[in-house]
């Protein structure tokens, strides 16, 4: 298989639903490779005695074109596609076996919010859902040693792909160099704004009264109303319940004509007219500013929730399970707190999510950019990352120089993070080639 196709059917495996998310978690425990196989199925493989069925490279098929349906990707012929299928199977299976004898101990607790996570996203209760897996001729305990194993490849996995991977003194030296480089011209912005649109093609009337609705926010703010409720108010954009800020960034990753307009700002001062842009008209005031340096980095002191995604829970299903409990943080009913207890399939759900004050480079990329844009207090929509889905909150932040053992060790976290999925991929093709495979042929 090609690797851009393998990760295109990795990717969509690892979204994709079926129609609900409590059939998705039936069909995983009933197709579970120690279980008899139907009359009407038949055996495609035999790995580490493990079982990999017709049925099972089907109903990976469903949820794959359901899922390039909904993206609108084009997918290969579906032999090429099966084919592709067995391969992620067999290798599933054989990380499965590997995990079994080498992994560590799965907290009943863990298993526990897991399980529990499934049955709220299907808005039925534990016991409920014990029931419902009864009437469908499936065992609870084969349903939690399915899950119990997902956690326990995840953490095997997380754990021998990072020992794979190898960092030379030369190779963090040119990181921290190339840094030093870099940091001579660039500086971090946090612009808060309020964007009226204006579509494209607009006539000149429909573009004076947008840009009337703008001079009016301008004079609102002029008059000594906060920017933050104007932008609550007035603003388009995505930041508005923020007071429209979009977060301490790079100078690279905001628009140009942001940073030169905001370059000579003050801190809190606002732009004393509104720029025009393709998307319609800003009104910008500059909120924080920070020089480039090589050698210091942002702290975040930050609490998640985390769901792992698993074919019990798909990450569509997890993502719905995270608003509605952001839903609930925000009107009050539920702390963030007792929620990541209740619910965070990590370490940090004893301490109610907290992660503790954390430096640039702690976290995978995916996180830190959410965690990154969020203001004080904020809390994000869900974030996805290799380990599941994520809801996080920002409780503080601070500046701290860093030591050269620290600047060392943030160089080091980039380059693994860089050279993880190969890493990956060399432990997938070594598991497999050391795994007893035995491919059968369909009947005739």
């Amino acid at each position: 298989m090609s690797e851009p196709l393998r990760s295109i059917v990795v990717a969509f495996v690892a979204v994709g639903a079926l129609a609900s998310p409590l059939s998705a978690a039936f069909g995983q425990a009933a197709s579970s490779a120690t279980s008899s196989v139907r009359s009407a199925d038949f055996i495609l493989a035999v790995v580490n005695q493990e079982l990999v069925t017709a049925a099972e490279v089907e109903q990976r098929l469903l949820r794959v074109r359901e899922s390039a349906k909904r993206s609108g990707t084009a997918l290969p012929p579906d032999a090429e596609l099966r084919q592709q299928l067995l391969d992620l199977l067999i290798d599933e299976r054989a990380q499965v076996t590997y995990a079994r004898e080498n992994g560590p101990r799965i907290d009943e607790g863990e298993v526990d919010r897991a399980v529990a996570n499934v049955a709220a996203q299907n808005q039925v209760t534990v016991a409920q859902l014990r029931q419902r897996l009864a009437e469908d001729g499936i065992e609870y305990s084969r349903f939690r040693k399915n899950i119990r194993e997902q956690m326990l490849v995840e953490r095997v996995r997380e754990r021998e792909v990072q020992a794979r991977i190898r960092i030379s003194d030369a190779e963090i030296d040119a990181v921290i160099e190339r840094q030093r480089a870099e940091a001579a011209t660039r500086g971090e912005y946090n612009i808060a704004q309020i964007l009226v649109s204006v579509p494209d093609n607009a006539s000149d009337a429909v573009v004076a009264e947008r840009k009337a609705i703008a001079d009016a926010a301008l004079a609102r703010v002029k008059a000594g109303e906060p920017f933050e409720a104007v932008a609550r108010a007035v603003s388009e954009d995505s930041n508005k319940e923020q007071g429209g800020a979009i977060g301490l960034r790079a100078a690279d990753r905001l628009p140009d004509l942001f940073v030169e307009r905001v370059r000579s700002f003050k801190i809190g001062q606002v732009a004393d007219a509104p720029l025009r842009t393709g998307a319609g008209f800003h009104l910008l005031k500059l909120v924080d500013r920070r020089d480039g340096q090589a050698f210091s980095v942002t702290e975040t002191h930050a609490h998640h929730i985390l769901l792992r995604v698993t074919a019990q829970l798909d990450q569509a299903s997890a993502m719905r399970r995270l608003a509605e409990l952001k839903r609930q943080i925000l009107d009050g009913s539920h702390s963030f707190e007792q929620l990541a207890k209740e619910n965070s399939e990590d370490g940090s759900a004893a301490q109610g999510g907290d992660l503790g004050w954390a430096p640039f480079g702690t976290f995978v990329p995916e996180f830190h950019e959410a965690m990154n844009a969020l203001p004080i207090g904020g809390l994000s929509d869900p974030v996805v990352s290799r380990f599941g889905v994520h809801l996080i909150q920002v409780n503080e932040r601070r500046q701290a120089a860093l030591d050269s053992k620290q600047e060392r060790d943030q160089a080091r976290n980039q380059l693994r993070e860089k050279k993880y999925e190969a890493a990956y991929a060399d432990w997938s093709r070594d598991l497999r080639a050391r795994a007893y495979v035995e491919l059968r042929e369909p009947p005739q």
